[in-house]
């Protein structure tokens, strides 16, 4: 399957993504990546778990309730995992954009200034002191207020609370996470970047070390910034960055190209969601045009699970079987040879230790 980057570009993607060094936990994962696409909590828990060399569904977890990473909506107002120390500085950057793309929304859904206030002052009251509170918790709150709830106006309103730095995710509960107040749950830290140039900077560098090589498009993608934003990072983080070699348009961590390392080798079975796929404007460096529709079917912003093997992506997996004999499901975007699915044992099965789930099989499918 052609793709349109090189090997050693794959083989240095695949490197920074921390396939080749596993990282000891999961913070350590979100520090690398910088941020890591997080809508789905269940997906990005193995999204870190794929990056750790003892993956660990309770670390995982244990990394969230530490504080040190924390879920929220950043960048593009989707949910991510990013360092606690970041979270301030980038929505400096991007909140505002966001929530007046949103204002038309807003409106439809009659939300206001009136609104919001009494949704603020409604949580703080609520939440003060370390609390916390599910969805369902929130929208009872803000009923009781005077509010009213139908529809999508619960999750706008926390979402319009959490890009002003009031919410974010707290205690993880099962397949989700309380909110909390976000001044209560992740105070600001002293080594957060002090102003808009050392935060353009931070970011720029950090998704570079965990996606390079990259350009500076997928960049702005990634991070909802401006192409001009995208460029003043660039010239912020110019120490910590250089160009890819032989590619002019794509950076990497300065010192981090490796040559011994100049083609990817190795199969992963990633999350749905994964930054290896999603976190760039063009894909089709690891990934044939033709097949990327088949990642995120009928363009729904779903994306599914990942099968790559050395540095391609060449299907996408599930889970099958019934819940007392689960099996694995491998879906080839063409036929391969008999030995591919014996070289996706390995991630398949650590896939369903983190799960707790004793795997009775695979199955497979082309197209």
């Amino acid at each position: 399957m052609p793709a349109t980057g090189s090997p050693a570009l794959r083989a240095a993607r695949i490197a920074a993504h921390g396939f080749r060094s596993p990282a000891d936990d999961a913070v350590a994962v979100v520090e690398r990546l910088g941020a890591v696409q997080a809508q789905d909590l269940p997906a990005a828990r193995w999204a870190l778990g794929s990056r750790m060399a003892v993956p660990d569904a309770q670390a995982v977890d244990a990394a969230i309730e530490s504080r040190r990473i924390v879920r929220s909506w950043p960048m593009r107002g989707t949910l991510h995992l990013l360092p606690s120390r970041m979270l301030r500085p980038v929505l400096g950057l991007t909140a505002a954009r966001v929530l007046a793309a949103a204002r038309t929304r807003r409106a439809r859904l009659g939300l206001g200034d009136a609104e919001y206030r009494i949704a603020r002052d409604t949580a703080e009251g609520l939440l003060e002191g370390g609390g916390s509170a599910s969805r369902d918790e929130l929208a009872a709150a803000w009923q009781a207020a005077g509010l009213r709830m139908e529809g999508q106006r619960t999750y706008h309103l926390i979402w319009w609370l959490a890009l002003d730095a009031v919410l974010c995710c707290g205690p993880v509960e099962g397949r989700a996470q309380r909110f909390a107040l976000l001044d209560d749950w992740a105070p600001a830290m002293p080594d957060e970047p002090r102003d808009r140039d050392e935060t353009l900077g931070s970011l720029f560098a950090a998704y570079v070390a965990g996606h390079g090589p990259a350009t500076i498009a997928d960049f702005a993608w990634w991070s909802g910034l401006t192409k001009g934003d995208a460029r003043a990072a660039l010239g912020a983080a110019s120490g910590e960055v250089e160009r890819f070699p032989g590619d002019e348009d794509r950076y990497v961590s300065a010192g981090s190209v490796d040559a011994a390392a100049a083609r990817p080798h190795g199969a992963l079975a990633l999350a749905a969601f994964d930054e290896y796929f999603l976190g760039y404007a063009d894909r089709s460096p690891v990934c044939d045009p033709r097949y990327a529709g088949q990642v995120i079917p009928g363009g729904n912003g779903v994306f599914q699970p990942l099968l790559v093997l050395d540095g391609r992506v060449v299907g996408t997996w599930g889970r099958a079987g019934t819940p007392a004999r689960p099996r694995v499901r491998l879906d080839w975007f063409e036929a391969m040879p008999a030995s591919a699915s014996g070289r996706f044992a390995r991630p398949i099965r650590s896939w369903a230790r983190f799960h707790g789930l004793e795997l009775h099989g695979l199955d497979h499918s082309v197209g």
